[in-house]
């Protein structure tokens, strides 16, 4: 069986409660490379979740709750006296979400600067893809950047493949120079991309699909794009692909890309080729989006989903 590594931050996540009461909101727990990881182990992949907590009951109920979605927790480092981030979400009629987050201090931010460091970055080279989003980039300074694009350039010398999230919150970085610049950085050393017009835009206004396509180096790239499609760039040839529309209202769309990148991660492992991986990803991302928070009760996962194509096969360009 394949395994992968994702590696971020999960913070606790205050839901706004549905009906007439506003103000009430459900907690539980999330973040973008957790939804993720939490995606491919329901999807049959053997994953771990590489990031650090603290020592309180929070973190305590975080890994006991990872570890019921069969995800690894081995490389979880434990900080005494640190707590994990928190955020809010508030949803509007359509479904938009709107987040607050209270993180500054969280414990997985010091991840890349702990006397553990070395042994989790240098057993990267032990996966067969190691997953990480633009906002566990945001996470860390220059130099634990610098020590993770390391890893991973060793780690790919081994054989791993890294696929690259852009999932871009602007609040995470001190200006969008740097921001482009990490990006770029990320472009040139990814194997696969998994962009999207939402998190580009911003970085790159009033660029088209083509423009921002132009701008991201590598072989294999996904651009998800506003409407329910997405282009699949291979080779430096472009093929559109559109989703099947949605038929349930769509009541909450967080996860929605978390959700896409896990499945088609998972389709790519399994040997299905990226334009079929990519109407994967379309198609969970499309029964995500018709319930409330980042994971969905378990039973509504799509049965099938990802076809059974090759076995314990890396991913191929």
């Amino acid at each position: 069986m394949s395994k992968v590594a994702c590696i971020g931050e999960c913070m606790i996540e205050l839901k706004q409660a549905q009906g007439d009461e506003p103000g009430l909101f459900s907690r539980g727990y999330g973040g973008d490379t957790l939804n993720t990881a939490v995606y491919l182990s329901r999807l049959g992949v053997s994953v771990d979740y590489i990031t650090a907590l603290g020592d309180d009951s929070l973190s305590e109920e975080m890994i006991s709750g990872w570890a019921a979605e069969g995800i690894g927790t081995s490389r979880v480092a434990r900080l005494p006296g640190k707590l994990p981030g928190l955020y809010m979400i508030q949803t509007d009629e359509k479904g938009e979400r709107r987040f607050f987050h209270w993180r500054d201090s969280a414990a997985a931010r010091s991840l890349m600067e702990l006397p553990q460091t070395p042994e989790i970055l240098g057993a990267l080279a032990g996966y067969d893809m190691v997953y990480l989003s633009a906002i566990t980039l945001s996470l860390y300074g220059p130099e634990g950047r610098g020590r993770l694009f390391a890893a991973l350039d060793r780690a790919r010398e081994q054989g791993v493949r890294f696929a690259f999230d852009t999932n871009f919150r602007a609040r995470g970085w001190p200006d969008l120079d740097l921001a482009r610049a990490v990006f770029q950085q990320a472009f040139a050393a990814a194997d696969i991309v998994l962009a999207s017009t939402e998190d580009l835009l911003p970085l790159y206004p009033g660029m088209t699909s083509e423009a921002l396509l132009a701008r991201i180096s590598g072989a294999e790239v996904v651009l998800k794009l506003s409407e329910p499609a997405s282009i699949v760039r291979l080779d430096g040839v472009p093929y559109p692909i559109k989703a099947k529309p949605v038929e349930a209202p769509v009541v909450d769309t967080t996860a929605a890309g978390d959700s896409f990148a896990a499945a088609y991660v998972a389709a790519r492992l399994r040997g299905a080729d990226p334009i079929e991986a990519a109407r994967i990803g379309h198609r969970l991302a499309g029964v995500v989006v018709c319930h409330p928070g980042a994971i969905i009760p378990r039973a509504e996962m799509p049965p099938g989903l990802v076809p059974n194509h090759v076995n314990s096969r890396k991913v191929s360009s």
